[in-house]
């Protein structure tokens, strides 16, 4: 089956919003097993909304709308697509009384706020169309269907979507498909994509079922293993020799093998399982290394203290980097990045720190010591070892990528209790 989605909202046009809904639901759809070929941005325009509607169910199975639900009259989708279908609007008594309901409930937190006569246009629904209810939100989706076509209709808002997508949409949408689909994740960190792609291109040439599919995502590779079959065993065990073989191929660089793991949860287990202590000393990232471990629930267990030492005065009282290390050396420097990590384990009296500096720029970078260069150092145990990276983007590029390889390098001192001596 074919799937295609329209993103409704001239503001979407104009950039003031980043349309995140059709990524969200191109990943869900591929879970599902759904061919999408066409994505498509139209305008809070009706006959511009009635073309793109009209056209995209003559090409595809399933077209699937987000945005233009609201209760204003630039929220066109519903009426639309009524009309491209040919159904009348009547009331749904359901629905009248869900909105009444959380308007009602609005109300108590925002007495100066009325309900206003424009809300209970949320309420008319296309005759025959079964309707969604909205639990984060006034409007609820709808689904029309004629014949071997059908119109998903959901509200705009992520939060009012996605919720309502995964325990509406996609259960109805996974009942259509005549085959099970069983999709399982490898997530690997601390290789390159393109490195990935260059040790599964024989598996990609000759896959047929299950399917293998990369996805980049900074300092990150996801591999999803995905299998079609006439139950979710089979499939589990189409699926279960490839993820092996992954494994074989991948090993230590492998950090999950389940898709809602992230890659600092992936530390923080593994502090835990070895009851050992962190401590950080960030200075370009600033405190983003730390964010995501604390971001993991449970990470108060392991990490006790962050440093952030962005100026030199900061490394020196904090962390104990010497001055004359900093005047000679610099702040971005294998020494110094050292000196912090050995600095911020003593300070701390954690088991491991692990240190990060360098240059993200824009300015600052000279021919030997370029933008985007980055130090970190991880001491364990009384060992420290120092890598040396070099990132290239935007400033804040750089930081994220920074960020991204400080976790790798960080899991990696971990596993294997650094790699060398002092």
């Amino acid at each position: 089956m074919t799937a295609e989605f329209i993103s409704v909202g001239t503001e979407i046009l104009l950039g003031n919003i980043v349309n995140t809904n059709s990524a969200f639901l191109a990943e869900k759809c591929a879970q599902l097993g759904l061919s999408v070929y066409y994505q498509t941005v139209v305008g809070d325009n009706e006959e511009r909304l009635y073309e793109t509607i009209r056209t995209a169910l003559e090409r595809s199975d399933i077209v699937i709308l987000t945005g233009g639900l609201g209760p204003t009259e630039d929220d066109l989708t519903k009426e639309v697509t009524a009309r491209v279908f040919g159904w009348e609007l009547l009331e749904d008594a359901h629905s009248r009384e869900r909105i009444q309901a959380y308007m009602e409930q609005y109300q108590k937190n925002r007495p100066d706020r009325k309900i206003t006569a424009n809300n209970w246009k949320q309420a008319l629904v296309p005759r025959g169309a079964i309707v969604l209810d909205n639990d984060n939100g006034t409007a609820p989706g709808l689904i029309l269907e004629k014949g071997e076509k059908r119109a998903i209709l959901l509200p705009g808002p992520p939060n009012e979507m996605q919720p309502m997508f995964m325990n509406q949409v996609y259960p109805y949408l996974r009942a259509l498909q005549p085959e099970i689909i069983y999709s399982q994740m490898v997530k690997i960190c601390g290789i390159g994509e393109s490195q990935v792609a260059e040790e599964i291109a024989d598996l990609i040439e000759k896959q047929t079922n299950p399917t293998i599919a990369p996805y980049a995502k900074t300092g990150e590779v996801h591999l999803r293993i995905t299998a079609k079959g006439e139950s979710e065993k089979e499939c589990r065990k189409l699926v279960k020799p490839v993820v092996r073989e992954l494994k074989e191929r991948f090993g230590k660089n492998i950090f999950a093998t389940d898709e809602s793991k992230t890659l600092e949860e992936a530390v923080v287990d593994m502090l835990r399982d070895q009851k050992l202590t962190l401590s950080l000393a960030e200075s370009c990232t600033g405190g983003a290394v730390s964010s995501r471990i604390v971001s993991v629930p449970g990470a108060s267990e392991v990490f006790i203290h962050g440093f952030v030492t962005y100026s030199n005065k900061a490394k020196r009282t904090s962390l104990g980097v010497k001055k004359v290390l900093l005047k000679i050396e610099g702040p971005v420097s294998a020494k110094c990045a050292k000196e912090m990590a050995k600095g911020g384990c003593k300070a701390a009296g954690s088991d491991i720190c692990l240190s990060v500096t360098g240059l993200a720029g824009p300015g600052g970078g000279t021919d030997k010591l370029p933008v985007g260069t980055v130090f970190m150092g991880c001491c364990y145990n009384g060992k420290t070892v120092v890598n040396e990276y070099h990132f290239t983007g935007n400033r804040e590029k750089i930081r994220q990528q920074a960020t991204a390889h400080a976790l790798a390098f960080l899991r990696e001192c971990i596993m294997e209790g650094v790699r060398k001596q002092e």
